[in-house]
């Protein structure tokens, strides 16, 4: 069973995915830590990130760059989204998104192409939403949490023009699978919106 889940930063998919690779005793993958290391790998090399070059080379990553704290930063997290863009970039890291997607006995993945390229065959699709002012309180909560000296309104204005070039590559861009079932959590508590999910798992596998 691949259980796909799609969605824009700070919907709270990552939390959801692992709370469903839980429940159901399947493996996880958080692609998005893909796109980030590739972007963390640029700043390493000095490149640009909107280069395709270099970006492409980026791909190279070492697997233990995935285990970096700073992957989770708002600046790479930028980066990622500006690698992403790049098709060639998409391409390179298909392969290791699929494999994943297809071992035996199933996966959760959360991304934003999992249920339109990654796995369109997955039985059960989630795409995960929340309104632009919400996520970006959210990120706002968690990084002065972390001690962070952050203005809420620059977070508001970055998950706004990631989201504006994620919907708009020309490659893969985030939308939701025709299929998908759609969680706004805008009003959802972490509880609430886990417990949504796992209904919602449930509802599609019931059906099928």
């Amino acid at each position: 069973m691949i259980i796909a889940v799609d969605g824009p930063t700070a919907s709270g998919k990552g939390t959801i995915a692992k709370a469903l690779a839980l429940y159901f005793g399947l493996p996880h993958l958080d692609t998005g830590l893909l796109y980030r290391a590739v972007g963390r790998q640029v700043q390493m090399n000095g490149g640009n990130a909107d280069d395709p070059h270099h970006a492409l080379a980026a791909c190279d990553f070492a697997d233990s760059l995935l285990e970096e704290d700073i992957l989770r930063s708002e600046e790479v997290g930028g980066l990622a989204s500006r690698v992403s863009v790049h098709p060639a970039v998409r391409r390179a890291l298909y392969e290791r998104q699929r494999a994943f997607a297809t071992q035996a006995g199933g996966a959760v993945l959360d991304g934003r192409d999992i249920g339109t390229v990654i796995a369109p065959e997955a039985p059960v699709k989630l795409f995960v939403t929340a309104s632009v002012q919400e996520r970006a309180r959210r990120r706002w909560l968690e990084m002065t949490g972390r001690g962070i000296d952050v203005v809420l309104a620059a977070i508001e204005r970055d998950i706004a023009a990631r989201d504006a070039r994620d919907m708009n590559r020309a490659d893969a861009p985030l939308v939701a699978a025709a299929d998908a079932l759609v969680i706004d959590t805008t009003h959802f508590g972490r509880d609430a919106a886990i417990e949504a999910a796992i209904e919602a798992v449930q509802h599609k596998l019931s059906a099928h």
